[in-house]
């Protein structure tokens, strides 16, 4: 059996004087589309940052952190198999960098064409497939500080495509999105699930929990709450403890949402 993409084993993470994860137990499976869910401070920004090696956990016998079955990665080795959309790269990618420029980022871990990249003919072709793939080719030449949220926001998913990822992690996706945007942006997610890539979306929005994902994690003050088939994990039981708030749950077209 192919090892499990992720698998971390009693992993606890302090941020400052706090554990924003506490013994947290979680395997994904290569391919797997999962959704982490959970209120704001929950910990599921600082799981992410755990699985890109921006956080690391207390150091204990019985903690452990393998990707694809290994405890030791090189840093950009493992970027190349995971693609990372988050709130913290927009906000470094909106300068003068054009999307282009932005795309071929991915290839040198930064968020912009520095003077001494020089990025070769395949590397150029390669963000460029990435821009078409997204339907986004128009704005290779134009400036990310120009564009529209919802078009910035598809230009950082084709940074993550660039290196033909196993998997893409995103992280709050709609963020500063509009109604129309956060629609484009579903859709861009359920073809990219169709495609064979694997998702894990992370999230406090049910309404952004694509028909695509088969999974539900809940994450609430720094443990899993509940985990498993959405259908059994998506209820208002579980959401109303969840979110500490009586919710009632709807379901719509594969859509799940909260009122």
């Amino acid at each position: 059996m192919a090892p499990p993409l992720l698998s971390l084993r009693n992993v606890t993470v302090m941020r400052g004087n706090c554990a924003a994860l506490r013994e947290v137990n979680l395997e994904l499976a290569a391919g797997e589309h999962v959704c982490i869910l959970g209120p704001n401070g929950c910990g599921k920004s600082t799981l992410i940052k755990t699985i890109t090696r921006e956080c690391y956990p207390l150091a204990r016998d019985r903690c452990s952190i393998s990707i694809l079955g290994h405890e030791r990665w090189n840093i950009f080795e493992l970027r190349s198999l995971l693609g990372i959309v988050s709130p913290d790269l927009l906000v470094s990618c909106t300068t003068e960098a054009t999307g282009k420029d932005v795309v071929l980022s991915g290839f040198f871990s930064s968020t912009r064409i520095l003077p001494h990249h020089h990025p070769e003919p395949e590397l150029l072709g390669r963000a460029e497939a990435a821009l078409e793939r997204l339907g986004i080719a128009h704005l290779a030449d134009r400036p990310v500080a120009q564009m529209s949220s919802g078009e910035a926001k598809r230009t950082l998913i084709a940074r993550a495509l660039v290196h033909n990822p196993q998997t893409l992690l995103f992280d709050e996706p709609s963020n500063a999105l509009d109604i129309g945007a956060r629609l484009q942006l579903r859709e861009t997610l359920r073809a990219l699930a169709q495609s064979g890539l694997g998702i894990l979306l992370v999230t406090h929005h049910v309404s952004e929990i694509i028909p695509e994902i088969e999974r539900v994690v809940l994450l609430r003050e720094g443990r899993i709450l509940a985990d498993g088939p959405k259908a059994a994990i998506l209820t208002e039981e579980n959401l109303s403890k969840l979110f500490n708030a009586k919710v009632r749950l709807g379901h719509h077209d594969g859509y799940f949402h909260l009122y």
